[in-house]
This record gives C-alpha cells, structure tokens and sequence, in this order.
C-alpha cells in the first residue's frame, strides 16, 4: 500500500505559543514545568493535526526547544567544557539554552556558533568537536516524545540526524584534527538509540542525511558505507532521509546503502527520477518528496500523480510520498487567514494542507476513482490554471523596464580606490569609525503602537509623532554614547523584508504564516505574488527626519535584493534571478531617492547572499553572476562620494569572497563575533580591497561583553586586516535586544574603538 508521511513539522505552533512560552521562561515568568507542558500540548496538537489530514506514519523528534542539531548535541554528550554542569550532573534546559544564548554568570560562557541550516534560512548551533572527543547518551528527549506519542495510540516514526551529517555540521575545536575520525566512536550510540526505541515498539526510524545533495569528498562517500554496513545490524527498519537537492554523484551511493527506504526530493531535484528506479535494491521502500515542503504554492496534484503512477508500476507497495523535506519550513495552517482574498488563498497550502495534498496523493494511487480523490484533482487544475492566466502575476511596465537594463547600470563611475578618497573627505570620520548595524530594541511599547496604527485605533498624525519620538530617542542615546555614524533605530519597522515587502507592488501577506527562524525568532515571509514595483519611496520621509535631528551622519537603511528574495516566498513560474532584478531596480530607485535627500551613508543589508548558494558547486558561479549583479543594480547609481554598506550574517565566507569582493559595496560589516574573528581569515588571505566592520558582540546573546573583551576581538581584527580599513560594530541588529544591555553594550563598543584609536596614534 502507497503510505502517506511526513519528514517533521512546524514546532511553533499556530499562534507561536512555542515562541511565546521560551521567552517566559528566559524571562522568568514561565516556570520549566509550564514551558515543559507547553511542549507536551504542541506536540500533541501537532501529530493529530498531521493524522487528521491523513499522514499515516508521523514524525517524533522533529521537536525541539531550539534547534535539532542543539538537541543532537545533548543526546550525543556533545557538551563544550564552559558549559558543562558542575560534579557531573546531567544537562538540563539550563544547560541547553546556555549553549544556545550564552552564559550569563560566566565571562568565558560565550555561545555556541549559529549558522545557516544548508540553503535555508533556518539556523543550528554548530557542535563543538575536541580531539578527546567522548559521546555518551544523556538526553531522553527522543525517547520520551515517543512515549507520548505512543500513548496518544500514534502510528510514530522517530526522527535522527544521521551521523555523517552531524559530524559534517560540526566544528573543530582546540587542536587541528580530522572530525570524520569520531565517527567511529559515534556510531555506538546510534546502536544504543536503536535498540531504545524498538523495546517501545518503534518499526521504523528516520535517519537524515542532507548531506548526500552535496559535493562529498571521497573519504565521506566511503565512510557512509563503512558506517551504514555496521548499523545496518541494529535493530528497526531504517529510511534515510535525503533533502534540498538531488543526489547527483552519490545517488549509487545512496541507493545502494544496506537500509530499508530512501527519499529523495523531487521538488528540487526532479531529474533523479526515474534514474533512481535503476539503481533501487528490489528490497527496498523509496519515498518520493513530491509536495513543495519550503513554499506555500498548492502542489500540481497532475504533475505529481504522473510521477507517482509511474513509480507505483514499477515499485508496488514499496512506494511512499511525502513532503520533498520536514514542514519546518512551512507556516502551520491555512485554515485562520480570513483577510486573504479568495483568489490568492486558493492558491496557497502551508503545513496542513501539504499533509492533506500528500494524503490525497497517496489515495488517489490506491483508490483513483474515489470522489475525494477525483474532487481534490479538479480543484488542483482549476488553481492551476486561474494561477497562469491572473492578471495580478504580469506587469509589462516592469518587464519593458528589466530588458532595457544594460551591464552598466551595475557599474559604479569611479574605482573604489578613488571613490574611498572622495568619501574620506566629505565623511571626516575617525579611525574605527563606531555605528550599528541598523535596528534599536523593538520595545512592546514600539508594538502596541504599530499595532494600533494597523488596526485604525490611531492615526496617521499621532502614529507618525510616536514614530518621530522614538527615533528622537535613538538619535540622543547614540550622541550621548558618542557613536560617528548613526542610525534611525527602524522603529516604524515590523521586519526588515515584510516592511518593504508591504511598500512594493507584487507581495502579498498573511497574518498567521510564521515560520522559525532559530530559537524563539519567527519570521513570516512575504509571498512573490507577481511582477514587483515600487510605486512611491519607502524610507525616505523617515530617514530624512531622523537626519534633521542631529549633525553627525546619519545612514539609511535599505534590504537588499538577494535578501528579500531569499527571506520571502519567491514565484515558482519565472526564475529567481528575474525577481531579484525587479528587486535591484525597486531597491535602486529608493537609493537614489535617499542620495537626493542628503543621506550620505546608504546599507542595503544582503544578510542571505551566501544562503542562497547552490549546494552543489557547479551551480555556483550562475548564481553568484546574477546575485553580485543584482546587487550592484540596486547601488550603483549614485555619486562617488555616497557610501554604500552592506551588511552579511552567519556566513562562511573563504569560498564566496570573490563575488563579496565583486558587489564593490564601500563598507561591509559582517557577524564575527562568535566565530572569535576566524571569519576574517578569508578576507585576509584573498586582501579585501574595501573597508570592513567585523562584528564586536554577539546581539543573540543577553550577554553584555566587556571592553576588553571587544578590545581583544579588535586587536585580532587589526591584525589581518589593515587598521584603516576597520569599522566597529555589533554583529547584527539591536531590535531583539533590550534597551539597558543595548546602552551598556554600545558605550563599551564605542570605549574599545577609542582604545584602539590611542593605540593607532601611538604607533
């Protein structure tokens, strides 16, 4: 019998309770007994919502109270030594979240490093590996998910990160070695896993390894092998999981691995079928990943049935569909948002209804002449087709408009060598010229009123006064603190795509289609909908105010292309690179609209430019052409004397700085902090002509550092980076942070780059 199931799901819930009860607790007025019960409730939800829409086989373990790679990190023993409890006690959600956010009684409790989980944007914490690496079981998370799920009388699949994939995430720590050596020593606790789960009666695990859709080198493709060969005598019957790209090179490998199913996404990789059937064992179950499970467009049920049925005449009842990867990446459900119009909700499915597409599909290879089978086919051509043929999808205006584009509008006038003089002279900034990078503390205060102003309880006048006030308040701090370049602190915005979003022509919005960013971050991407314009100026009235108030320089603050394509839920009919251009351009007339207006400094943040990468190198340098372009389309318009930043996050940047180079943005500041400055190797070895803000903090963390402390990451910086080419910085934004540790924090930023400048004119 074709079977219905799903990798994982949303965690968060429908209203982010998730969210909302971790920042209880951190904040104390949640006890670990309600946050835990919290947890227990969500769960439950969850797996009925997924058996309600018909998923056969539910997931357990794709729950987590950060991320699942942290939670990885605890089962394993994975614990670094600053965050190790006292006279060997067992971890604890103490110990977790220390891991996660930081010590806050510990100078050295620095968190763990956070970055982007493979092509999304999604974050883990990246596990610390050390040469006397010893793993052992000490976190009950996996088993006890099942034995609720048990109880609930679910028909439950748990959920393992496979180990070549852990160890490929993880990080080497104090002295140089190999980490593919611990695998060795790891795979005994996946046998202890095992055997755990069948005495509750488990039939089958899931065992992810993303990492089998990359460019692996040899020694990785013959440890898969080595390693599967020795689980493969443990107990349960074993899918592994692949996802975000197709198997390519190691689809022998994969298919050929002694387990009992593989999956294999065909949204993103639809070429690997019916490659896969040759080289499928007779013995074993392949799951197909035909339902989009990282966008919110209705599957074609046509298209998919087609690939189906020819599955199911070669494979039988050793045939599953699924989503093509977990749902994690899905907003929860459809079914709440009313303020959709009917058109465009038709068109759409989240976590819920992609279980019920999933659902149908497998039906309809069991049962094709059933009503609900025949009805749900009808309804997935009409969307189809009225999708094509809508009106709100073309704009000709906009596509006249992208053909005329020539290679140089992405060119600046001058060199950067030239242009740096020029804007020396006409900034008079000292040396480590101290900024942030953008957003203040979006304090409940800054929500209420948003809020009001969007439910017409306040109005446009007194909703702008409020705005004004608080970016008073931002420009006063930062006088007084004696930062050189300010910013307006971006209270009027909601989220740094969503409010732009809002403001071009070509977006739609929902009001529940949050998705997990990392911890108890949400973001709810904005939907492509069609052709994207910029009818008026977005930020200009703001950011022209907030320079009238002082007389130091005032930077304005814009989202890039690449970033606003990454971070929303892009069109599935025309290519990304012609959204990111619509992009660039609308971006580039609100550039020069600030240009006009006086603004000196303008950021066009691209925090997902290295996010957007293809998986697999080959596809690199397309990408990497039109998204370094894209970029220069939307700065390359104004004068030599404007300065233009731009801002990455989380990004590893040795392989790409090439193309960072190649964006030709005067400054860019970029997160180091965690990484304890390693980031700016790569810029250092490949001698980035332009300037450079390493990130002196970690803002994720409620942790204030020291002086010294940002004074000693400076020194390192100065060290492969020439001391006129440095900016001072946090790593990211403020906007989740608080305003007393924000102050504290910033004073010492702005006290460590003086030191440094003493110390420069001393030499």
């Amino acid at each position: 019998m074709t079977l219905a199931h799903s990798l994982g799901f949303p965690r968060i819930g429908r209203d982010r309770q998730l969210k909302k009860a971790l920042e209880g607790f951190w904040q104390g007025t949640l006890t670990e007994a309600q946050l835990r019960e919290t947890g227990r409730r969500l769960r439950a939800e969850h797996w009925q919502l997924q058996k309600d829409a018909g998923i056969e086989l539910l997931p357990v373990g794709d729950f987590a109270w950060y991320d699942q790679v942290l939670t990885h990190s605890l089962m394993f023993g994975v614990i670094p030594e600053r965050f190790r409890p006292a006279d060997g006690a067992r971890a604890d959600l103490h110990t977790l979240f220390a891991m996660a956010r930081g010590a806050t009684d510990s100078c050295c409790g620095h968190a763990q490093e956070m970055t982007k989980w493979f092509d999304t944007n999604y974050h883990y914490l990246v596990p610390e590996f050390t040469a006397d690496q010893q793993f052992a079981l000490g976190w009950d998370q996996l088993f006890e998910e099942v034995e609720e799920a048990l109880a609930l009388g679910h028909r439950v699949k748990p959920v393992v990160l496979g180990p070549l994939t852990y160890l490929w995430l993880g990080k080497v720590k104090g002295s140089d070695f190999d980490r593919l050596d611990l695998l060795e020593s790891l795979l005994p606790l996946y046998g202890e896993i095992f055997q755990r789960l069948a005495q509750q009666g488990v039939e089958w695990v899931q065992i992810d390894e993303p990492v089998l859709v990359l460019d692996l080198p040899l020694a990785w493709r013959n440890a898969f092998e080595r390693a599967y060969n020795l689980l493969q005598k443990e107990p349960l019957k074993k899918l592994v999981a692949t996802y975000f790209g197709g198997l390519e090179d190691n689809l022998g490998l994969a298919a050929g691995l002694p387990v009992d199913g593989l999956h294999i996404d065909l949204v993103r990789a639809p070429e690997q079928y019916p490659a896969i059937l040759d080289r499928l064992p007779t013995y074993k179950v392949l799951s197909l990943g035909l339902v989009n499970g990282r966008n919110v467009w209705r599957c074609d049920l046509d298209k998919a049935l087609a690939v189906l049925h020819h599955a199911h005449e070669r494979l039988g009842d050793r045939l599953w569909v699924a989503p093509s990867c977990s749902l994690l990446h899905s907003p929860v459900d459809l079914t709440g948002e009313d303020q959709l119009d009917d058109e465009l909700r038709s068109w759409l499915a989240f976590a819920v209804q992609k279980c019920e597409e999933v659902a149908i599909l497998a039906q309809a290879i069991r049962e094709p002449e059933a009503p609900a089978v025949q009805a749900a086919l009808a309804r997935s051509r009409a969307v189809q087709a009225g999708r094509a043929a809508s009106p709100r999808i073309h704009r000709p205006e906009v596509q006249q408009r992208l053909a005329a584009v020539s290679r140089a509008d992405s060119q600046r006038t001058a060199p950067f060598a030239e242009r740096i003089r020029r804007q020396r002279a006409h900034l008079q900034l000292p040396p480590f010229p101290t900024t942030t990078i953008g957003s203040f503390p979006q304090t409940p205060a800054i929500r209420q009123t948003r809020l009001a102003f969007r439910q017409g309880r306040l109005g446009a006048t007194e909703y702008t006064e409020a705005m004004r006030s608080e970016i008073r308040h931002a420009i006063r701090l930062q006088e007084e603190l004696g930062l050189d370049v300010l910013v307006h602190g971006e209270a009027e915005r909601n989220d740094m795509v969503e409010y732009f979003a809002e403001q071009l022509e070509g977006y739609a919005f929902t009001r529940f289609g949050w998705v997990q960013s990392y911890g108890s971050r949400c973001v709810k991407p904005a939907i492509i909908v069609g052709d994207l314009n910029r009818p008026r100026p977005m930020t200009v009235d703001w950011i022209s105010y907030a320079q009238s108030q002082t007389r130091r320089v005032m930077k304005g603050m814009l989202t890039g292309p690449v970033t606003m394509l990454m971070w929303s839920f892009p069109r599935e009919d025309v290519s990304p690179e012609v959204q990111a251009r619509q992009l660039a351009l609308a971006i580039r007339d609100e550039v020069l609209d600030l240009e006009a207006a006086g603004i000196r400094i303008i950021q066009i943040d691209e925090a997902a430019f290295r996010e957007g990468l293809p998986l697999r190198r080959a596809r690199w340098p397309a990408y990497l052409d039109w998204a370094t372009e894209a970029f220069r389309l939307s700065a390359s318009g104004v004068r030599d004397e404007t300065q233009i930043h731009t801002h990455m996050c989380y990004s590893e940047f040795n392989d790409v700085i090439e193309s960072i180079a190649a964006m030709d943005a005067d400054v860019i500041t970029i997160e180091t902090s965690r990484s304890d400055m390693e980031l700016l190797a790569a810029f250092e070895r490949f001698a980035y002509p332009n300037e450079i803000g390493p990130g002196v903090y970690d803002i994720h963390s409620p942790r204030v550092p020291s002086t010294e402390q940002m004074i000693s990451l400076l020194r390192k910086a100065a060290q492969r980076i020439p001391a006129e080419q440095l900016w001072v910085n946090p790593d990211c934004g403020l906007k989740t942070r608080a305003w007393p540790e924000t102050r504290e924090a910033l004073a010492n930023m702005v006290a460590a780059a003086r030191q440094l400048r003493t110390e420069l004119e001393r030499r």
